[in-house]
C-alpha cells in the first residue's frame, strides 16, 4: 500500500517532471504472475527509475546495510525499506545469502515481481561485470521467467558519491526491458553449479545486448577490492616518497647549517687569532 501510493503520487510524478525518462519494452513485463527483473546496476537511482516504470509493485533484494544503519537516520531508513516491502539481502555469502535468496523465492511463489542486480553491486566504471549465480538459482527453483533489463544514463544523473540524482543536460535516463528468458529446460538442476553458471551467463549476455556495455568476466566486488588495494599501495608509495623527500630536505638543511656553522667558526677563529709581530710594520714600510 505504501509502495504503490508513493510510486503513483509522489515518486513517479517527480521523476517524470524532473527527468522525463524513456521506457522501452514494458510489454515484456508480465501483467500478473511471478517474474524476475534482472538489471545491470550503474547507480543507486536504478532502484528509483526502474520500479516507477513498472505498473506492478517490484520487491527488491536490498542490501542489508539499509536495514542496519546506526542512529535515528538508520532507523528511519530501515522503517521506510520495510514499509515498501523490500527484502534485506545479506551479501556475505554462505547460509546468510541463501536465507536472503529464500526470502526472494517466497515472493516469487506468491506471484510477485522480484527485482535483482546479478552483479551484486554497482559497476565502478560503467562496464558490465560477471553475474552471481543467485539469480539463476531463483529462476530454476521458482520456474519464473527472467526479464533482462538495461538501465542507461543513471550513472550520469547520479554518479558514485552523489547523494541525489540530478538532471544533466544531454542525458536522458532510459529503462529497457527485454524479452523474458525461459529456463524450464534446466528445471530440477539448480544443484549443478555448471548449470547455474550457464544460466547466469545467458542472463548477463541478454542484459549486455540491451545496454551495449563492455563486459568484464570478473565480479564487480572483486574488481573494487583490487582498486581499493591499488589505491592503498599508491597512497603508501606516495607517503614513502614524501617521507623520502622530507628526509632529503632535512639532510640538505642540516648539511647547509653545518657548513654555515663551520664558516662562522672559521671567521671567529680568524678574527680572534693574534697578529704576527712586525706584520703591521712590514706593511707600512713596503714601497
Amino acid at each position: 500500500m505504501v509502495y504503490m501510493f508513493l510510486r503513483s503520487y509522489v515518486v513517479r510524478p517527480l521523476v517524470a517532471l524532473a527527468f522525463r525518462p524513456e521506457v522501452r519494452g514494458l510489454e515484456h513485463v508480465p501483467t500478473e504472475g511471478p517474474a524476475i527483473l534482472a538489471s545491470n546496476h550503474l547507480s543507486v537511482s536504478d532502484s528509483v527509475f526502474m520500479p516507477v516504470a513498472v505498473p506492478r509493485q517490484v520487491f527488491f533484494l536490498a542490501k542489508a546495510d539499509y536495514f542496519n544503519g546506526p542512529g535515528a537516520k538508520g532507523r528511519v531508513v530501515a522503517a521506510f525499506m520495510r514499509a515498501i516491502n523490500q527484502i534485506p539481502m545479506d551479501r556475505s555469502g554462505g547460509r546468510a545469502s541463501a536465507r536472503s535468496l529464500s526470502a526472494g523465492g517466497r515472493k516469487l511463489q506468491e506471484g510477485q515481481l522480484l527485482g535483482i542486480y546479478p552483479e551484486g553491486t554497482r559497476s565502478p566504471d560503467g562496464r558490465l561485470y560477471k553475474g552471481k549465480i543467485g539469480v539463476a538459482r531463483l529462476a530454476l527453483e521458482s520456474g519464473a521467467p527472467v526479464v533482462p533489463i538495461a538501465m542507461v544514463g543513471t550513472d550520469k544523473v547520479q554518479p558514485i558519491g552523489s547523494r541525489l540524482p540530478l538532471p544533466r543536460r544531454g542525458t536522458r535516463v532510459t529503462t529497457i526491458f527485454g524479452e523474458p528468458l525461459d529456463f524450464s529446460r534446466y528445471r530440477g538442476r539448480q544443484g549443478e553449479h555448471a548449470v547455474l553458471r550457464e544460466v547466469t551467463d545467458e542472463i548477463m549476455r541478454a542484459i549486455q545486448a540491451l545496454s551495449g556495455q563492455v563486459y568484464v568476466d570478473v565480479y564487480a566486488a572483486e574488481h573494487k577490492r583490487r582498486l581499493a588495494e591499488q589505491k592503498r599501495q599508491e597512497a603508501k608509495q606516495a607517503a614513502a616518497e614524501m617521507l623520502g623527500t622530507a628526509k632529503d630536505k632535512a639532510r640538505s638543511a642540516a648539511h647547509t647549517a653545518a657548513q654555515s656553522a663551520r664558516h662562522a667558526a672559521d671567521s671567529l677563529t680568524h678574527r680572534d687569532s693574534p697578529a704576527v709581530p712586525g706584520e703591521d710594520a712590514a706593511r707600512t714600510t713596503e714601497p
